[in-house]
């Protein structure tokens, strides 16, 4: 078992660490350069990008870091994965974005994620809610996600908001909703540590039944879960925290930052919420499956 400190505990305010920020690869509105130039103004230090299904933000985000030499980019990924009827997004984290295999699956993944969106644009022309799936393509311009949906009707005058488009049509019951083939927890973490990172389930209070699946999550290799996610108030921490103790999970998080700019919104570095100790980075670092 891991030696906990109370730093890992209590986090850090104003954080130092951002595990989970998004770009224009997949569903985020600042492009990796625009992205790295914002958190360099902050106080952040280590920041992951983990684009949904792709890496294709990494080669220009770390062409701009080597400008900041106080702030260091990990390379990440977010893959949506399945356990029974629990959708688990698993957050990747010091992937090899260079890897052959790594590469090939990400992009067979992004050919499942861009059928299910066909389909849902499909469902909403049923609808009456005429968009087509070549404007939402050319929207996302990366890769493509439901919020490119989202944009796409609000380009139509359909709805004012992503949130507003999530909550009447593309929401997990929503009647535009569509599903890819799934990934199961088991092949996203094993993909994640073929190509030599750690595996963290992100934001598990969006995860059914995380309670009763995160023993499984844990003895299929998960190392590590969002304890300082996005919006979680003291308790949320505290009860996610100590699930991480009891299953000797590396207590990490970030802002899940997409730049919607809703008032809602946590920035990357904001000092409304704390974020992971900077001591978790080492560890997560220590539990890197070695690789031949």
């Amino acid at each position: 078992m891991t030696a906990w400190n109370e730093e890992w505990a209590s986090g850090c305010l104003p954080p130092k660490v951002d595990l989970h920020l998004h770009t224009t690869a997949s569903d985020g509105l600042l492009s990796p350069s625009a992205l790295i130039e914002q958190v360099a103004q902050t106080g952040l230090r280590t920041v992951a990008i983990c684009d949904h299904d792709t890496i294709n933000g990494l080669d220009e985000a770390y062409e701009v870091v080597g400008k900041y030499p106080q702030l260091d980019l990990i390379a990440g990924v977010e893959l949506s994965t399945t356990l029974g009827e629990s959708e688990v997004h698993m957050v990747g984290l010091f992937i090899d974005h260079q890897d052959p295999h790594l590469l090939e699956t990400l992009a067979e993944f992004r050919g499942r994620r861009e059928g299910a969106i066909e389909r849902s644009v499909k469902k909403l022309n049923d609808l009456g809610l005429m968009i087509t799936f070549e404007r939402v393509r050319e929207l996302a311009g990366g890769a493509i996600g439901r919020p490119h949906i989202a944009d796409a009707l609000m380009e139509a005058g359909y709805i004012k908001t992503r949130d507003e488009a999530f909550d009447k049509y593309l929401g997990d019951d929503g009647p535009a909703r569509s599903r890819r083939s799934p990934t199961t927890t088991e092949e996203g973490i094993a993909l994640i540590h073929a190509s030599g990172g750690v595996a963290v389930a992100a934001h598990p209070q969006t995860i059914s039944k995380f309670f009763d699946i995160v023993g499984q999550l844990k003895g299929e290799g998960l190392d590590g879960i969002e304890v300082f996610a996005e919006k979680y108030d003291a308790e949320d921490r505290k009860r996610y925290l100590d699930v991480a103790r009891k299953h000797d999970l590396v207590p990490v998080g970030g802002s899940d930052y997409h730049a919607k700019g809703t008032p809602d919104e946590i920035l990357p570095g904001g000092l409304d919420r704390p974020g992971p100790a900077s001591s978790v980075v080492g560890e997560l670092q220590r539990r890197r499956p070695s690789r031949s």
